[in-house]
């Protein structure tokens, strides 16, 4: 499994609007081949600093399959008009697990 991190750096004063996207587009994620979870988690020391969590079940059911389609494009529609600066993508696998 896969986790890919993207930091989203939302304008000042959207935040509202970035998280209600957001929401929204939880359901594209939901409905996407290979997404296994999707979480969002906002910054307390920088709040218009935001980190998407995704789960997959490879690397390429995120950067062959989803990324490009039109699920991704409706995706971006709703929340990049949001974006501060570029999303910063990365993936991530499992190393260690503690309880």
């Amino acid at each position: 499994m896969i986790l890919e991190i993207a930091q989203i750096d939302v304008k000042p004063g959207s935040e509202a609007a970035f998280e209600a996207g957001i929401r929204e587009a939880s359901a594209i994620f939901r409905a996407a081949e290979g997404c296994r979870s999707f979480a969002v988690r906002r910054s307390v020391e920088k709040p218009q600093r935001y980190r998407l969590l995704i789960e997959w079940e490879t690397l390429e059911a995120h950067t062959r399959d989803f990324t490009g389609s039109q699920a991704w494009k409706d995706y971006r529609a709703l929340v990049s008009p949001h974006f501060e600066s570029p999303p910063s993508v990365e993936h991530t696998e499992l190393t260690l697990q503690a309880f």
